[in-house]
């Protein structure tokens, strides 16, 4: 019973304690599945690698024989699990979110889990990012399907789960909450803001337990310069811009020429790449930021510098292009430090370089982040956390707004995600009308006030609507198969020959449905009703009228 009334109350689009409650759960158990996958990246990380190492007594083998190692466990796990269900990442996400209420088919998260592990320990420029909206939207919708709660309930867990994800991952609370905003569910709804906000609050705390309060990038620190150089952040921006426009180009070329090619041979290429340039130049290998670290100490020359920056944009774009299981947003971070580290050497006859490294790399974050995702309020946030000074906020901006105009007015360029799911024929964009009704659910909006008759005789229907004409009636037909419900109102059609009495056939809908799916079946005959049942097809505890749906969708919203 108090299942039923919890299911009640989050049907409706309002905040409330239980909502806030589940966001709580939900993004516990994302970000405990997030942190097991870190864990087991980075085992596999560290014996992976020292083994293949031991075996060869030489270096050069293991960066050329662990991606293909990588690749054959990943198609083993792809081929026992089906690889129809080889679809995961931010752009197959956002495709469920938006039109399967967040639902995340099991077989795609295992392929999912072993399957970005496996590429982040094998060395391929992907993200754990991917993997963490993913693996986080499936731990918290997967609750909500458990206590089957209503749809739109569903979805606002998957919401939860993506920020969960994504702090547990980067230590980035409010960024993960503007990510999900902004770039999954393209809303902002306060009964939506509260438990995406205490999930992706769990996620950081849970993640700061088991890894350390400090972030990744917490070696980048934001040196304040003089006003001077904001106009250079102009231009900064701009290159930026056009770097990002060349990044998703590129990126989608790949996807697109290699589409016919087989699976199986494209991330075999990708091995391959990857692993001849791991052996020629192992700086380039990954998308981890440590190794961005130990670079930036080792103060390398601008030749060395460019080197690496080139291989891993040709790197990233393989390894996504061609299908290995992994994010985006790690390798454009990366990419984005080492080009704002690049992008600063001009600079060097008038400034102190390596003072300004840092700062300049964060700046090449939140460039590349805007014009490569166009979610600049994510970048800036982003950026934001991760250098820990409000100073940054300025400079971002000038660097932000060029390099969004730039790629988007300039170049034609769009989000890579929409991009993706355009290519991948996944629909993302759903109507007003659409979008409005899914936030309520049936059990928010439903008349439990109705009178059920079983095979009456129309006379009896007839005498109950004459003395209760604003109640709902149903007439319920049994036969041997089957059991039929009709909605029974008075005819009110002016032909001369008509019968007192109009029925109109009903169709069930499951209690977890949102009134999108009542108006779906009464849109066309603009009248009528639907039952709702709970688990059992026959078991009716409500009913939903034209009259009622209407009223929804002439309802005021501020």
């Amino acid at each position: 019973m108090r299942l039923q009334a919890l299911r009640q109350e989050v049907a409706h689009p309002r905040t409330s304690v239980q909502l806030c409650l589940l966001g709580i759960v939900g993004g516990v158990c994302a970000a405990s599945l997030i942190i097991l996958f870190r864990l087991c990246v980075e085992w596999l990380q560290s014996t992976g690698l020292t083994t293949l190492q031991g075996w060869f007594n030489s270096d050069w083998p293991a960066y050329l024989l662990l991606p293909l190692v990588s690749v054959g466990l990943i198609l083993l796990i792809a081929y026992i699990t089906g690889f129809k269900h080889y679809r995961m990442g931010i752009p197959f996400v956002i495709h469920r979110v938006k039109y399967y209420y967040g639902h995340i088919p099991f077989r795609t998260t295992i392929n999912q889990f072993f399957g970005g592990m496996l590429a982040l320990a094998g060395g391929f420029v992907v993200g754990r990012e991917g993997p963490s909206v993913h693996l986080g939207a499936s731990g918290s919708s997967f609750l909500g399907q458990w206590l089957r709660l209503p749809y739109n309930s569903i979805r606002i867990l998957a919401g939860c789960g993506i920020a969960a994800g994504i702090s547990a991952s980067f230590n980035t609370p409010f960024a993960a909450v503007i990510f999900v905003m902004e770039v999954v569910l393209r809303e902002y709804k306060i009964h939506i803001f509260v438990p995406v906000m205490l999930a992706a609050a769990c996620g950081s705390v849970l993640t700061r337990i088991v890894f350390g309060e400090f972030n990744e990038l917490s070696f980048l620190s934001f040196n304040a310069f003089s006003q001077w150089m904001y106009l250079y952040l102009v231009l900064l921006g701009v290159l930026l811009g056009m770097l990002a426009t060349l990044f998703n180009h590129q990126l989608m070329r790949v996807m697109t020429f290699f589409r016919p090619v087989s699976m199986v041979w494209r991330l075999v290429l990708a091995a391959l790449i990857t692993g001849t340039v791991g052996t020629l130049l192992p700086e380039a290998l990954g998308a981890n930021f440590v190794d961005v670290e130990k670079l930036f100490d080792r103060d390398p020359g601008t030749l060395l510098l460019c080197a690496i920056l080139v291989s891993k944009v040709i790197l990233a774009v393989c390894a996504i292009g061609l299908g290995v299981p992994g994010g985006i947003i790690g390798p454009v971070m990366v990419i984005g430090m080492l080009a704002g580290a690049v992008l600063l050497l001009p600079l060097s006859y008038f400034i102190n370089v390596p003072e300004f490294t840092s700062s300049f790399a964060l700046l090449g974050i939140a460039g590349m982040l805007t014009a490569v995702l166009h979610a600049p309020l994510a970048a800036l946030s982003a950026v934001m956390e991760l250098s820990y000074s409000p100073q940054i906020i300025l400079p971002a901006m000038l660097v932000i707004v060029p390099a969004y105009v730039t790629s988007t007015q300039f170049f034609g360029n769009r989000s890579i995600f929409i991009r993706q799911l355009d290519y991948q024929n996944l629909p993302y964009a759903i109507s007003s009308i659409r979008e409005a009704l899914e936030k309520t659910g049936v059990l928010a909006a439903m008349s439990t006030d109705y009178k059920l008759f079983v095979d009456a005789p129309e006379q009896a229907l007839e005498e109950y609507l004459s003395n209760n004409p604003t109640n709902v009636v149903i007439q319920q037909s049994k036969f041997e198969i089957d059991v039929q419900y009709k909605l029974v109102q008075y005819n009110v059609s002016l032909e001369h020959d008509a019968n007192a009495l109009s029925y109109h056939q009903m169709e069930g809908l499951n209690a977890q449905s949102t009134l999108h799916e009542v108006y779906e079946q009464l849109k066309n005959t603009r009248s009528g009703a639907v039952y709702i049942y709970d688990q059992e097809f026959n078991d009716i505890i409500g009913v939903i009228t034209w009259n009622i749906l209407q009223s929804f969708l002439q309802k005021a919203q501020y």
